[in-house]
């Protein structure tokens, strides 16, 4: 795993402790469930739409950046109907 700016991760983990504990405590005890899946694509989709981007469209260099596997990156590309230039 790749060294992380501590302060960024610092910052990733206030975020994301204040939200999961602002929406935990909106369910008013119902156990919906689906808050994995909730964070998971709130924070994904953005995530691949921002590397593509930035890398003007090219799946290899943005699979790179996010150190995912490119075929992993194109499948998490249909799955959530992110439209970006093919430009390999």
């Amino acid at each position: 795993m790749p060294k992380v700016d501590k302060d960024i991760q610092t910052f990733l983990e206030r975020w994301l402790h204040k939200s999961v504990k602002k929406y935990v405590s909106h369910m008013d005890g119902r156990q919906d469930g689906g808050l994995h899946d909730l964070i998971i694509s709130g924070v994904e989709k953005p995530l691949l739409e921002i590397v593509l981007q930035k890398t003007e469209g090219n799946r290899t260099q943005a699979a790179n950046i996010l150190g995912i596997n490119r075929n992993t990156l194109r499948k998490k590309i249909q799955d959530y109907n992110i439209q970006c230039r093919d430009r390999d």
